[in-house]
């Protein structure tokens, strides 16, 4: 992906990505240093390309079909998010609404899916106990996802 970094005297402290005619705009603060020009630069080409990856799943669909495979509730909505950067998903129970880590959308598909059944499982338990994980254990590849996250580090192994 080309990208064209643009330095601006009114910017203070904030950085902007947009893709513009299939180039990745990039804008900066003026004062910005080298180092951190790279560091952001390359964050939002991190970011833009799993924004790209997300948008080729349909989660909907995806979440629909996985809770009429392992009997589990559909949620109201389920988005993808690229704010999340501890958490692979989250579920607030009160309005039925998922989010998913944008980060997840480059793992491989068993490892979204994981992601999406333990949220689902959430609409049913809140919390982390034992009638929870026996719902997020109705998908068959739960241990060998949950050991795919703790590789990348998203997924504590407290639990």
């Amino acid at each position: 992906m080309e990208v064209e970094v643009v330095r601006s005297a009114r910017r203070r402290r904030t950085v902007q990505a947009r893709a513009v005619g299939g180039v990745l705009r990039v804008s900066i603060p003026a004062t910005m240093t080298k180092a951190e020009e790279e560091r952001f630069v390359g964050e939002m080409v991190r970011r833009m390309q799993r924004r790209t990856q997300a948008h080729t799943v349909d989660l909907t669909e995806r979440a629909a079909t996985l809770a009429a495979r392992h009997a589990l509730d559909t949620p109201d909505s389920i988005r993808w998010v690229d704010n999340q950067e501890w958490r692979w998903g989250s579920c607030t129970p009160a309005d039925r609404t998922i989010r998913i880590s944008s980060r997840v959308a480059a793992y491989p598909p068993w490892v979204l899916d994981y992601v999406i059944v333990h949220e689902l499982a959430h609409l049913t338990v809140p919390g982390h106990g034992p009638s929870f994980w026996a719902l997020v254990g109705r998908y068959p590849k739960t241990e060998r996802a949950r050991g795919f996250l703790m590789a990348k580090g998203l997924e504590p192994d407290h639990q």
